[in-house]
């Protein structure tokens, strides 16, 4: 533990697949600026979303929380954000200097969550636009971009991609225009002209690699013409969510692409990333002039992206390219290396306040992950939103083993992801006491849920459900 009141920077993605780096080894995207950082840190290799779309997992992030507590278990928009204790809060009333940059996805949307001051930028968010009288009034972005292009009527989507679909094309304005760009660029004048009498934590929340896939043309093209392999497809991925696809909907979440789309959409998301490495290394440079020695730094995202496993798209299911998260954390007091416990989202609240040397509140549930606590079993789920079943997808894991309940069905699965990294083999019929056992602790979670979830010590299917819980 550092004896210095440490800075502390947040680097926050969305859509971002725990696998998506090439120092975890990944055949085709290249982050050798992340990487080089990376090595000298600590990286979480078993890091999940236990909710893995972007408002029920930034709840558990800003506020230490599962979803089951802090209310958001599915999607949900125009949904005031209350809480009483988060993080950057903490970090206010401890003294720091807190700021965020980019996307907070929280509402109302100039609701600061804590910090002492946004600069927002959401993305493209469909219930905001609709009611938000000019769009400038909801993102610090949208009015930069007017000021510097000189229009008036100067929009982001104005290219046409829509923010959830798997159609790519390079950027179409001067690259320094990017969000992507704009976030770096922000934070770099925060980290120049801020008070240097305080400690402060900067939360730098980049919109991409999700959707739309429109980075820069270099970062794009470098990957139309690599050799990529294709999507690992289980055996059970028509049956189970087929159902749930449009083949003439270039955003549903079920698409069986052919191999030349399915190639041109991953090297949109992979130049998104390769875009983004490159900004953070500006940013990792800029903090190196400045205060280096003395900040914790961590790099995460709120969930991962399907990117065609399973013939699936886009995120909430708990299968590992949208649940598994980047988690890694270096600065003073960190032992560098890769740790394999299970962790999550939860955790940063307690993790980033005690690098700090601050308490944790009453009320946070997560794990500081550099303490020798560990976690046996994580509870995900989520509330349909994407896949549009009508139920809840609950799942458990402790890092080895999967367990997977729908419950507009009761469909389960059960995986062994340390033979079977990618969920391809669902052994739900070849280990019936490992599935029973992993049944019965799903059963005393959702025992006194609102759903009805459990009756008579089992598990009930077809409950109505809802993405917000009475809290």
């Amino acid at each position: 533990m550092t004896t210095t009141t440490p800075n502390v920077l947040v680097i926050f993605t969305d859509q971002w697949r725990g696998d998506c780096l090439s120092i975890e080894g990944h055949p085709v995207v290249r982050t050798p600026f992340i990487d080089r950082w990376a090595s000298g840190a600590r990286r979480f290799t078993r890091a999940y979303s236990a909710n893995p779309t972007c408002v029920p997992a930034r709840a558990s992030l800003m506020t230490g929380q599962t979803a089951q507590t802090h209310g958001r278990i599915g999607y949900q928009d125009g949904v005031p954000w209350t809480y009483e204790t988060t993080l950057a809060g903490e970090f206010s009333r401890a003294g720091y200097r807190t700021h965020a940059i980019g996307k907070l996805h929280v509402y109302p949307e100039r609701h600061t969550l804590g910090f002492e001051s946004v600069e927002l930028h959401d993305g493209y968010l469909h219930f905001a636009r609709r009611h938000a009288a000019d769009l400038a009034e909801i993102d610090d972005y949208v009015a930069w971009l007017r000021t510097v292009s000189g229009r008036a009527d100067a929009d982001y989507a104005e290219h046409g991609v829509d923010c959830n679909s798997t159609v790519a094309r390079p950027w179409d304005k001067p690259e320094w225009q990017h969000p992507t760009n704009w976030v770096t660029q922000r934070a770099v004048e925060f980290l120049r002209t801020r008070d240097r009498e305080r400690p402060f934590f900067l939360f730098a929340s980049y919109h991409r690699p999700h959707p739309p896939y429109d980075p820069p043309a270099w970062a794009f093209e470098q990957y139309l013409n690599t050799d990529m392999p294709r999507p690992p497809v289980g055996d059970w991925a028509h049956g189970m969510w087929g159902a749930g696809g449009n083949p003439a909907d270039p955003a549903s979440p079920y698409l069986e692409l052919p191999p030349e789309q399915s190639r041109r959409t991953r090297a949109g998301y992979y130049g998104h990333m390769t875009h983004i490495d490159q900004q953070v290394n500006r940013l990792l440079e800029v903090l190196a002039e400045e205060h280096a020695d003395d900040t914790v730094v961590l790099f995460a995202s709120d969930h991962g992206e399907l990117m065609g496993d399973h013939h699936l798209y886009r995120k909430s299911l708990p299968y590992e390219g949208s649940a598994r998260i980047p988690f890694i954390l270096g600065g003073p007091g960190i032992e560098p290396g890769t740790d394999d416990r299970v962790v999550e989202l939860r955790d940063v609240m307690p993790t980033l306040l005690g690098l700090a040397g601050l308490g944790t509140p009453d009320g946070v549930e997560g794990l500081d992950v550099l303490s020798d606590a560990r976690r046996t079993w994580l509870h995900g789920e989520h509330t349909d939103h994407v896949m549009r079943e009508g139920g809840s997808v609950q799942w458990l894991t402790d890092g080895r083993w999967k367990y997977v309940w729908r419950s507009s069905d009761g469909w389960e699965q059960l995986f062994d992801l340390a033979a079977d990294p990618d969920d391809l083999h669902d052994l739900s019929e070849g280990e019936p006491d490992r599935l029973a056992s992993c049944r019965a602790m799903l059963i005393d979670r959702l025992r006194d849920r609102p759903e009805g979830f459990v009756a008579q010590d089992a598990l009930v299917t077809g409950r109505p459900v809802s993405p917000i819980l009475a809290r």
